[in-house]
């Protein structure tokens, strides 16, 4: 995939990791479900390696080994009562569509949807739960902006990510439609895509350019992809924002493709729920310079670090976003695929942080539920154990399950934080009402 061929390259990953082993789940599936089991969840969301299951990104060879592993997964999850929750891709594209464009070129639409096509007919009678897409920001931005993720491409920051996002929003569409057309009534699942997105608040919210300013990362970031999704279009905010800044740096159009009317159409709605992945929040303040939104943003140096320079512990900003989803959305079903916390530097399995941090997070995501009414309908924590944290190799730890990666053997070691979170699914599994389950586990 590409990124074999990213972590392969020298100083691409932090300490050159790479994910040759990993976690090495592939032959772990009795001891990973075991850790499900320990903490009693009800669902478990796992990626498919495109590449693991279509080596060249094509159906001319479908690898039955990889697809088995799948299969044998998923029947193991089903008999430990827990629902599989598949994401068709996270970020791992085969390195042979890379090597004809990749999401730069539009072709790879239809063979997304291919490849979609297999894994439904495949595994679709076992498998109700779907995600087309994983976070499609950090693909277009960071991975075609920045180049700080695979396939590495930074030398057309403001232009390819556009691009890239278009072809993304293409894809899902052609997969949902794909499922609601020929699978949903065969196989009673549902699909959506996931979404990522930090909160953002004005540095100084008496400072209406810094208010302006957090408006825009929001709709830049959350909004890039949710807009054409549940309401039809790029909004209104990105695409003149992004017109006026390509005219003025002397281009002929904007940066941001057009969506014609008919792929308007094919794209709005297509949705069962809103997933979205949330950790943090920002303080926004407006730059002339260096992206087009025209903002920059900080963070609160009285907010809690982590072992991510990204990642502060910024509760409040959970509760907030969800409204906005609320609000700016329709309030659709909603399903938190991703919410966790980190750590670097030496092992300590007592990760109090983490404890706080779910207890914290939860507490809010309870409270947009219970008092603002937000339409909830699941929450997933990242993750369930240390793996390849991307360009940061092993460094960063965001597991409820140290990997100790000093025994070949690769054993799984519980941390403190796992019995916070089963206390917390315990309390839910518990005839109660959700006033009672938000008193019973944050005490406020």
């Amino acid at each position: 995939s590409i990124w074999d061929r990213f972590a392969h390259t020298p100083l691409r990953v932090f300490n050159d990791d790479n994910g040759d082993v990993a976690c090495d789940s592939y032959n772990k599936i009795d001891e990973d479900v075991s850790m499900l089991r320990q903490l009693k969840v009800t669902h478990y969301r796992f990626s498919i390696s495109w590449p693991r299951v279509l080596p060249d990104g094509t159906t001319d060879y479908i690898n039955e080994a990889g697809l088995s592993y799948y299969s044998r997964l998923v029947d193991a999850l089903l008999d430990a009562n827990i629902q599989p929750h598949v994401t068709l891709y996270h970020w791992d594209l085969p390195q042979a569509l890379q090597d004809i464009g990749g999401w730069e070129n539009e072709t790879i639409v239809l063979k997304f949807r291919d490849y979609a096509n297999l894994i439904f007919r495949r595994l679709g009678h076992k498998v109700k739960f779907w995600i087309t897409i994983n976070e499609p920001y950090n693909i277009a931005n960071v991975g075609h902006g920045y180049g700080a993720a695979a396939p590495g491409i930074s030398f057309r920051p403001g232009t390819l990510p556009y691009i890239v996002g278009h072809h993304l929003l293409k894809a899902h569409a052609e997969a949902w439609h794909l499922y609601d057309d020929e699978y949903r009534s065969k196989q009673g699942g549902i699909i959506s895509i996931t979404i990522n997105s930090d909160w953002s608040e004005p540095r100084n919210p008496y400072k209406q350019e810094d208010v302006d300013a957090a408006r825009r990362v929001v709709q830049f970031y959350i909004g890039w992809f949710a807009h054409p999704i549940f309401k039809g279009d790029y909004s209104d905010m990105m695409k003149t924002i992004i017109r006026k800044r390509s005219l003025e740096a002397g281009l002929p159009k904007s940066r941001l493709p057009e969506f014609t009317a008919k792929e308007v159409e094919r794209i709005k709605g297509t949705y069962d729920y809103f997933g979205f992945n949330h950790y943090t929040t920002v303080l926004a303040f407006p730059v002339d310079f260096g992206n087009l939104q025209g903002a920059g943003t900080i963070a609160d140096r009285t907010w809690l670090d982590s072992g991510s320079s990204w990642l502060k512990v910024s509760p409040f900003g959970f509760r907030r976003i969800l409204n906005f989803i609320k609000e700016e959305y329709g309030n659709p079903p909603i399903i938190i695929t991703e919410n966790g916390i980190s750590e670097r530097g030496p092992v300590d399995l007592n990760d109090l942080h983490r404890s706080h941090y779910y207890e914290k997070y939860i507490n809010q995501l309870l409270k947009a539920y219970v008092l603002d009414g937000v339409d909830i309908r699941g929450y997933t924590a990242w993750s369930l154990m240390d793996n390849l944290e991307w360009a940061t190799g092993f460094s960063e730890r965001f597991g409820l399950f140290y990997v100790n990666h000093s025994d070949p053997k690769l054993p799984r070691v519980a941390k403190t934080s796992v019995a916070t979170y089963a206390t917390v699914i315990a309390l839910h599994e518990q005839p109660s009402t959700p006033e009672s389950l938000l008193l019973a586990f944050t005490g406020s």
